[in-house]
């Protein structure tokens, strides 16, 4: 199994978070971004502040690497107006696919219309500028009744609001990796919580994001039928090893 044309090599700390200035992050991306090159890795995926850069030197290297980037990351409580200007910008520099942190604490509060609101603008954003769209769910935060929910809500909107063609680049994906879980548990993608996401997205993709740390997961996250793997492990999952980092 080629398991590079499923990855997103991804790297989301802010120099805050890793101690890094901005210049060490950017030679970070760069350097996820050669591997990538050099690897066949489908994607990289990092924020927003580095896509410009990033797209400029993929594009010097005629390389068909995709530049993804995260909006509304990584708490997801972003107005609808921040996370469309977020997104407005990483269109302009560059990026080809913009995975948004969903509003799951509002919809934990009740407020589905919200949520759907700022679904259907911000996808559609990025449909008529011929971008992917991934939706972040946050399973660590919800019970697998919210999750099998909340997907069947994506999915639903999606149909009643984008014509039939458009639903391949409109994907559902478990998690940022930042959520702070207790006692120990996994904050990324688990088998179960893909199962239940898989089981409720119709005809939408879905993304397996953190977790995913030797070939043997991500080649049965790609047996069950995820169309996409995020993950800080990337090389080392092409290389038959198994990853350390935390996503």
């Amino acid at each position: 199994m080629n398991i590079a044309q499923y990855l997103d090599s991804t790297y989301l700390k802010t120099p805050a978070q890793s101690g890094l200035s901005d210049e060490e992050t950017l030679q970070k991306d760069i350097e996820l971004t050669q591997e990538a090159i050099d690897n066949g890795i489908f994607a990289v995926m990092i924020r927003p502040d580095y896509v410009s850069e990033i797209k400029k030197y993929i594009q010097e290297r005629n390389s068909n690497v995709v530049v993804g980037t995260v909006i509304g990351f990584h708490e997801g409580t972003y107005s609808i107006d921040e996370k469309l200007t977020e997104a407005t910008k990483a269109i302009a520099d560059g990026a080809d696919e913009l995975d948004f942190v969903i509003n799951y604490n509002a919809y934990l509060k009740g407020d589905v219309g919200l949520v759907k609101e700022e679904f259907v603008k911000c996808t559609k954003l990025c449909l008529q500028n011929h971008k992917i769209a991934k939706w972040i769910i946050e399973i660590a935060a919800l019970t697998d009744e919210q999750i099998a929910d909340l997907t069947k809500n994506i999915s639903s909107w999606a149909e009643e609001n984008f014509p039939e063609n458009y639903l391949a680049k409109v994907f559902v994906k478990s998690s940022t990796g930042f959520y702070e879980t207790t006692d120990g548990k996994p904050n990324g993608a688990t088998f179960e919580g893909i199962k239940i996401m898989l089981d409720n997205a119709g005809r939408l993709p879905v993304k397996a994001a953190g977790g995913v740390r030797t070939p043997e997961d991500a080649e049965k996250m790609i047996n069950l039928g995820v169309k996409r793997i995020g993950t800080s492990s990337a090389l080392g999952l092409i290389k038959k090893q198994s990853g350390s980092e935390g996503y």
